[in-house]
């Protein structure tokens, strides 16, 4: 099973990562000033993961496809690692879908 983590980045903002059950992460979040906007940004991954309609596939400047996951009013909520193909990345959706709605969350902070 997948989980959740809080930790603060360098600068001191929460952050949160979603990991697969391998530890691998799966999507990452932006930086927050307080931790309840961080774990208001869990909550709306949760909400939104199992709607395909929430991903938005995208491909980087050096051509490795990549995927944001969006709330209902368009805000990236979450961002994934670059892959390597895009059925790797297809797979990489389908973990977020898998894994976030029921994920725990760990707070590392």
């Amino acid at each position: 099973m997948g989980k959740f983590e809080i930790y603060t980045d360098k600068g001191g903002e929460y952050r949160f990562r979603l990991k697969a059950s391998n530890g691998q992460i799966i999507l990452s979040g932006e930086g927050y000033k307080a931790k309840n906007g961080c774990q208001n940004g869990i909550a709306s991954v949760k909400t939104n993961a199992k709607d395909d309609s929430s991903y938005e596939r995208l491909e980087s400047k050096s051509g490795q496809p990549y995927f944001n996951l969006k709330a209902a009013n368009g805000q990236v909520i979450g961002t994934s690692e670059t892959y390597s193909s895009t059925s790797a990345m297809e797979n990489g959706i389908q973990s977020v879908k898998t894994n976030a709605p029921s994920a725990p969350i760990a707070d590392l902070t």
